[in-house]
């Protein structure tokens, strides 16, 4: 099937190319560092895709942004805690693909709903809280690991829960940014497989469509990198909280 048929076989009216080109130019936005429009992304392309479909659509794109990412943030990352982390994800992903693969697409896009309002709650609660500890036991970094895992899975939704343990591990700016960066690059190429495979979620069609994106990603990460050089987090950071909740209510109530 030529390039053409193949972009033609999604069916997808203007509004839904435009849709989706603002959700991975976002998506670069935030794989330069401007965290907290992980929920919006998945919102607008759940509306263009079905909701599990969109998973696969996404996935690529998120590493590809993770690449740029991890090339232009990587002497930034704290690698003690990304092997905190990293394994603990893997099983939640594992968790993920078997609840996952065995419910209807109502159901996954009801979870996807509680995934989002539930992290939003738990992370707008990090943000008001005004201690400057920073939690020490191992079971924090297991349980953020596994439900960040069994999130990103179901979801693409770890975000949220990644932001979370970050903030609370109080990491500057380029530090936060470096350590996810490769966390996120190591298990998004740990789920690839699982797409392909077993949701079937990932095809050459869904490929080809990555391909005619990417160059909107990249713009995306380009100018994303220069805002996080400027911007101040506090506001902005609560204002995201906000859309992302609305964009949870909204997938939930669709």
């Amino acid at each position: 099937m030529a390039f053409t048929e193949i972009l033609q076989s999604y069916h997808l009216s203007i509004l839904q190319w435009v849709a989706m080109g603002l959700a991975f130019f976002i998506l670069g936005i935030a794989k330069a560092g401007i965290k907290g429009f992980g929920t919006i992304i998945v919102v607008i392309l759940a509306f263009v895709f079905h909701e599990k479909a969109s998973t696969g659509i996404l996935l690529p794109m998120l590493v590809a942004g993770d690449i740029m990412a991890v090339t232009f943030y990587n002497r930034h990352a704290k690698w003690d805690y990304i092997w905190k982390l990293v394994p603990w994800m893997a099983g939640g992903v594992l968790l993920g693909v078997w609840i996952g693969n065995s419910i209807s697409e109502a159901v996954f896009k009801r979870l996807m709903a509680i995934i989002i309002i539930g992290s939003v709650v738990a992370m707008f609660f990090t943000e008001i809280r005004k201690s400057n500890a920073v939690p020490k036991n191992k079971w924090f970094a297991r349980v953020s690991g596994f439900t960040a895992g069994f999130t990103t899975m179901v979801g693409n939704l770890a975000g949220p829960i990644a932001n979370i343990y970050f903030l609370a591990m109080r990491f500057p700016k380029n530090e936060f940014i470096g350590t996810a960066a490769w966390v996120f690059f190591i298990i998004n190429i740990f789920k690839l497989p699982f797409h392909v495979f077993v949701w079937h979620t990932i095809d050459t069609h869904s490929f080809m469509l990555n391909l005619v994106m990417l160059p909107v990603v990249i713009i995306g990460f380009l100018i994303g990198a220069q805002i996080v050089k400027r911007i101040s987090n506090l506001s902005y950071r609560r204002f995201i909280l906000v859309v992302t909740a609305i964009g949870g209510l909204v997938l939930l109530f669709r």
